[in-house]
C-alpha cells in the first residue's frame, strides 16, 4: 500500500460568479503551490468546502486538479458526505480518475463507533485499490479506539488525518502500525510538534497561502535545525491566528487575492470577509511579516 509524507495543502476550491467551481483560479492555485514544493494535495476537504458542493462539482474539482498536477504529486480526495451513497459514488470516481487515496470525515449524526465503522467500510470497499484515511478530530471520538477497530475491518486502511492538539493521541495513532501507514497532522499550528511525535506529513488550510513555510519547517526538523523550525512555526502561527480571528474561510480568500489568485467567496454557510474588514486584515498581516512567509 502506498504511503505518503510531507506538506499537503487542504486545497481551497475557488468559486466562480455563479457559485460553481472556479476552474481557472483552481488551476492557478495548484500551479502556485506546486512551485513552492508541496508534496501532494488534499482535495475537497473541509477547507475545500466539499460537503457544501454537489457531487458533480466535487468530481469536476478533482478532475481539474488531476489534470493540472499531471502526476507530479499524489492526490488524496475527501469524499465525506451526509449521504453514504454520495460518499461511495465519490470514492468510486476518485479511484476511476487515478487519485492516490480517499478520505472521509466522520458521518454526520453517527451515534456509535459501530455506525462509523459501517459507513467507513462501505466507502473503503468502493475504492479497494486506494488507501483509505479517516479524518478524525481530537476529542470528537476516541480516535485510537476507532482506528484499532477499523484495522480489523478495512483491509486498505492507510492511516488517518488527525486534526487535534493532543500529541499523545497522535503518537498512539502513529504507533498502531509500523508499515504501510501514514498519519497526517491537521492543525497547522502543530506542524512541528506533530512531526516530532511521528506524523509523516501535514495537511492544512494555511498551506494554501504560505506552503513554503511548512516545507521549510519539516526540512529544518529533518536536518536537526529544531530551533530554526520552531522560530518559523511561531511566525506562521501569528499569521494563522490573524486569519482565524478574521474568520478563516473569508480571510483565506482575501489573502489569496493578495497573492494574485482570486478564488471568489466561500460557499454558505461559510461567510465572506466583510468589505470593511479587508484593509484591517491586510495591515495586520503586513505587521506580522506575512510577505516574507508567503515568499518562501
Amino acid at each position: 500500500m502506498a504511503t505518503f509524507r510531507g506538506v499537503w495543502p487542504a486545497l481551497v476550491t475557488p468559486t466562480n460568479e455563479d457559485g460553481g467551481v472556479g476552474v481557472e483560479a483552481l488551476r492557478a492555485l495548484v500551479q502556485h503551490q506546486l512551485s513552492k514544493g508541496v508534496d501532494g494535495f488534499y482535495v475537497c476537504g473541509g477547507t475545500g468546502e466539499g460537503i457544501y458542493q454537489s457531487t458533480d462539482e466535487r468530481q469536476l474539482a478533482l478532475e481539474v486538479v488531476q489534470e493540472e498536477v499531471g502526476g507530479r504529486v499524489p492526490l488524496i480526495v475527501h469524499v465525506g458526505a451526509v449521504a453514504t451513497r454520495d460518499a461511495v459514488a465519490l470514492a468510486s470516481h476518485a479511484q476511476a480518475v487515478g487519485a492516490e487515496g480517499v478520505s472521509s470525515v466522520l458521518p454526520l449524526g453517527a451515534t456509535s463507533i459501530e455506525s462509523i465503522c459501517r459507513h467507513y467500510e462501505l466507502i473503503a470497499a468502493t475504492a479497494p485499490e486506494l488507501p483509505f484515511y479517516p479524518y478524525t478530530f481530537g476529542g470528537q471520538v476516541d480516535a485510537v479506539a476507532l482506528m484499532r477497530r477499523l484495522l480489523d475491518r478495512i483491509p486498505n486502511l492507510g492511516g488517518s488525518k488527525y486534526t487535534g492538539p493532543d500529541m499523545h493521541e497522535l503518537s498512539q495513532l502513529v504507533a498502531l502500525r509500523d508499515r504501510d501507514w501514514t498519519i497526517f497532522s491537521g492543525m497547522d499550528e502543530q506542524c512541528l510538534p506533530a512531526a516530532m511525535y511521528g506524523a509523516a506529513g501535514c495537511i492544512g488550510s494555511t498551506l494554501n497561502f504560505m506552503p513554503g513555510v511548512y516545507v521549510k519547517i519539516r526540512a529544518w526538523y529533518a536536518q536537526g535545525e529544531w530551533a530554526r523550525a520552531l522560530e518559523l512555526q511561531l511566525q506562521a502561527n501569528r499569521v494563522t491566528q490573524i486569519a482565524i480571528s478574521a474568520g478563516l474561510p473569508g480571510a483565506m480568500r482575501e489573502i489569496l487575492r493578495m497573492l494574485g489568485i482570486d478564488c471568489g467567496e466561500p460557499r454558505l454557510p461559510n461567510l465572506p470577509l466583510a468589505l470593511e474588514k479587508r484593509a484591517g486584515l491586510r495591515t495586520a498581516l503586513e505587521e506580522a511579516g506575512f510577505g516574507a512567509l508567503a515568499a518562501l
